[in-house]
């Protein structure tokens, strides 16, 4: 399978600058040969496409492009720090769905990223995940992302 970077062209993607962080944290941390995202929102030019819970004002269709998103930034982090190239598994996403309290597709909505992932990475992309339905995310965000990835040495 040809470079991470290569597979995000051949899909018409680029990563995006990285999100600026909303709070006190940084974007991303390494940690041996792991590197740990903080929760990315799917900022587009540093603003949300879409606000509201997923299952009301938010489709789960919508919100499954807003993971897929979500993921780039998480993406961007990790490429901001290591190279996405260097990237040689994808060990978890950790999923939160701002939902209507009868919304239950949550494991959907989070498909957009793990689907993406899979693209980008092929078998290294296989990861261990979580969905996970909440009452309210940073500004009213409908979806955040958290990635884990292993890294070969620097």
């Amino acid at each position: 399978m040809s470079k991470p970077s290569e597979q995000l062209a051949a899909l018409g993607l680029s990563l995006p600058e990285v999100a600026a962080p909303v709070a006190a944290y940084v974007p991303a941390v390494r940690v041996g040969n792991q590197v740990w995202t903080s929760g990315q929102l799917p900022f587009i030019d540093g603003k949300l496409p879409a606000t509201g819970k997923v299952g009301g004002k938010v489709s789960a269709e919508d919100a499954k492009d807003y993971a897929r998103t979500a993921v780039l930034n998480a993406l961007a982090a990790v490429d901001s720090l290591v190279g996405i190239d260097h990237v040689t598994r994808v060990l978890k996403i950790v999923g939160f769905v701002a939902s209507e309290r009868d919304f239950g597709g949550q494991p959907g909505v989070i498909n957009g990223a793990s689907e993406l992932i899979g693209q980008v990475f092929g078998q290294a992309g296989a990861h261990a995940r979580s969905a996970v339905g909440v009452a309210e995310l940073p500004l009213d965000a409908p979806v955040e992302l958290e990635l884990v990835v292993e890294v070969d040495a620097p």
